[in-house]
């Protein structure tokens, strides 16, 4: 509810949270890379949910930024059918199995992991870089 996404901010916290939100879905959209952890720090930051919930949260917000992106791909771009099908298989797989093992996760093994992985897609992106 409005109580939870405030984090005790208010009307302000809530017009931060959905502003910040907004421009992670614009990026999210064109680069997707960290999109999630973007998220997750976000949220974590500005909202009083548990870390379960807000994994869960974000993952939908990414679904509605890549169906988005997609459905405007499709129109002003061209596009490779056998990619897409790859990639859409993977997206559904990989969003099954992270949901499931998400929900199993104590939040410290659940923040553990998503850290991990941020630091990974950090240094993995820096290194391409140099």
């Amino acid at each position: 509810g409005s109580a939870a996404t405030a984090a005790e901010g208010g009307r302000g916290g809530t017009v931060l949270l959905v502003g910040l939100v907004f421009l992670i879905g614009v990026y999210g959209g064109y680069f997707t890379a960290a999109q999630g952890v973007l998220l997750m720090a976000v949220m974590g930051m500005l909202m009083t949910e548990s870390i379960q919930r807000l994994n869960g949260i974000k993952n939908v917000l990414a679904a509605v930024v890549n169906v988005v992106a997609g459905a405007v791909y499709a129109f002003v771009a061209p596009i490779s059918w056998a990619a897409v099908g790859l990639l859409a298989v993977g997206s559904i797989v990989g969003g099954l199995l992270g949901a499931r093992i998400g929900r199993k996760l104590s939040p410290v093994a659940l923040r553990a992991v998503i850290v991990a992985v941020g630091l990974a897609a950090m240094v993995h992106l820096l290194a391409r870089q140099f």
